[in-house]
């Protein structure tokens, strides 16, 4: 088991991470080089030989590689990202990067997204070197730039570009997963990430004849692409159940001691209470409109507007996506990608996922851990090319009325010092034993 001293650390490395701003604005103005630093340093200092990389001056990763005991074994990717999302601080209790522990809690913006998981990594590895320790499996360990736009400077960037580095290794684990849902009536769910919805972030550009705005134009840009943002935005998607989505609903119904009844899955969420809200979001895809822009004088009907859509498509569901998106713009407006990444899917009955519920189930024994798709995406995404199976599993113990969710790029993000310890505690036996 992991040692008190990085039982003190963990809280003192997520704190000093915290007060490193890598604030990723997007358009590449972000700079993580400070805090990449600091992890390399500490690696350093648990022996290891960190490598610092960067496609891009400033925004720097870190890779470096615990040696395992059985040399037959195949190497485990644990990766965490060094950026943040912007944070303004007159919105907050505390100013978002102070790093402030106050009343048993780390405050600050990264505190669960996710500067936590790098600093449970870090303490853990700080842990085996004083004690000697060495996994099983080969621990690849990843400090990525950029994740919080389009990881081209990140793990996009070594997943293309320094493969080599990541030899061996077959499985990955990083954000999120293994956190405590609370569902209301005395239950303790840590859901596990073991697959994530793809990425469709899509421009849609309409053109129309420009003109004055005093006179009638069936040809209005503006008007044209407003009615396919709101036929977009009133689509009711078909439920389409993944794998993953099917195993969560089959154990979250026996936990609830309900019949898993997948041909009516509304009325099914109906009976998982609470519980519903682990699922609800990948039971379709969805298009989200977020952006519109158009025009630039109020009497003047533009000859193009364009706009921006949020999209996400499950396993298996980019040509149904894509077919949509077609009909709903229809022949007046086009769409392209902005930005695309793959909808991933990982297997529950792998002896991986096995691990990571006993060592949850180890320290949490009232807890129930459940697999679960995440609607969202992260680097595992890039490290698919790479043929790695990523999951979902930085853990923590959570107090009840504390929203995980509502924290993620939320205001007032914070951390309690005790789900910090649990995190601890749990990676360290799920890496000694994976």
């Amino acid at each position: 088991m992991a040692d008190a001293q990085a039982l003190d650390e963990v809280v003192r490395f997520t704190s000093d991470l915290i007060r490193v701003d890598t604030t990723n604005q997007g358009g590449g103005d972000c700079r993580e080089r400070p805090a990449a630093e600091y992890a390399a340093e500490r690696l350093a200092a648990a022996g290891l030989e960190p490598t610092l990389l960067e496609r891009t001056p400033g925004r720097t990763n870190v890779v470096a590689r615990v040696e395992g005991s059985d040399p037959s074994a195949d190497a485990l990717l644990v990766h965490g990202h060094l950026d943040v999302v912007p944070a303004r601080a007159a919105d907050w209790s505390v100013h978002p990067f102070s790093g402030e522990v106050r009343d048993g809690v780390v405050w600050g913006r990264g505190a669960v997204d996710m500067k936590n998981m790098d600093a449970m990594i870090l303490a853990v590895v700080g842990s085996w070197a004083r004690l000697g320790v060495r996994p099983r499996r080969d621990v690849v360990i990843a400090f990525t730039a950029d994740e919080e736009a389009s990881a081209e400077d990140g793990a996009g960037f070594l997943a293309d570009e320094h493969a080599g580095l990541f030899e061996g290794c077959t499985e990955a684990i990083g954000e999120s997963g293994a956190f405590t849902f609370h569902d209301g009536a005395g239950r303790q769910i840590y859901p596990v990430a073991a697959g994530e919805r793809g990425t469709a972030w899509l421009r849609l550009t309409a053109r129309g004849r420009a003109g004055h705005g005093s006179r009638v134009n069936p040809e209005n840009a503006v008007t044209r692409l407003a009615a396919a943002v709101a036929r977009i935005g009133a689509h009711e998607w078909p439920v389409r159940l993944t794998p993953t989505v099917r195993t969560a609903l089959t154990e979250l119904a026996a936990l609830y001691g309900v019949e898993a009844d997948l041909r009516n899955v509304d009325a099914l969420l109906s009976k998982l209470g609470e519980g519903a809200r682990l699922v609800e979001a990948t039971l379709r895809n969805s298009a989200s409109p977020t952006m519109f822009e158009a025009g630039y004088k109020i009497n003047v009907v533009p000859g193009e507007a364009v706009a921006h859509v949020d999209g996400r498509y499950l396993p298996g569901g980019e040509e149904e996506f894509r077919a949509t998106l077609d009909r709903l713009t229809g022949p007046e407006v086009d769409w392209e990608f902005h930005h695309r990444e793959v909808a991933l899917e990982a297997p529950v009955d792998a002896p991986v996922f096995a691990a990571m519920r006993a060592a949850v189930e180890a320290f949490a024994p009232e807890g129930h851990v459940v697999p679960f798709c995440m609607p969202g995406g992260t680097d595992a995404k890039q490290f698919s090319r790479l043929g790695i199976t990523g999951y979902g599993f930085s853990p923590l113990k959570l107090p009840e009325g504390f929203d995980y969710h509502a924290l993620f790029h939320g205001v007032d993000e914070r951390v309690p010092v005790e789900a910090l310890h649990f995190g601890v505690r749990v990676l360290d036996r799920f890496l000694r034993t994976a």
